[in-house]
């Protein structure tokens, strides 16, 4: 078998291709380690937290977020296809008018947008939204 130039550019584009979606899951469950650690191996409720998060982000240098969560003490977000996942935490005391907080993130890619919030009596929930970033906010 002879390898020419074009032989090897495609079997080069397949290997880095392949390497992007086997680190994907590593990711994702470094989310899921975060939030164990988070949460201390509780049980996560869902239903009292509400995430607002664009379906299709056309720019995933800003794309915005919005989580609203009654009785919460903190919430946060976490980005299951960033290495660091936890992207950003709101901390709520006691005379906070609402437990509500926005801001715009950034995406690389189409991911999944998770957000834990500790509630007043010490349980947790979730919500998730899945992003579908068509131009990545990383370099793409």
């Amino acid at each position: 078998m002879t390898l020419t130039r074009r032989k090897t550019l495609a079997l080069g584009g397949s290997a880095l291709a392949f390497a992007s979606f086997a680190g994907a899951p590593a990711f994702a469950s470094l989310t899921d380690d975060a939030i164990a650690e988070m949460t201390g191996g509780a049980e996560i409720g869902e239903g009292a937290i509400t995430l607002t998060a664009p379906e299709i982000a056309e720019n995933g240098n800003t794309v915005p977020i919005s989580v609203d969560a009654p009785g919460a003490v903190a919430i946060t977000l976490f980005a299951d296809g960033n290495p660091v996942p936890a992207v950003a935490t709101f901390n709520f005391g006691p005379l906070s008018a609402s437990r509500s907080a926005s801001t715009r993130i950034r995406l690389a890619g189409t991911q999944n947008i998770v957000a834990l919030a500790k509630m007043e009596d010490g349980s947790f929930q979730r919500a998730s939204a899945n992003v579908k970033v068509t131009i990545g906010g990383c370099g793409g």
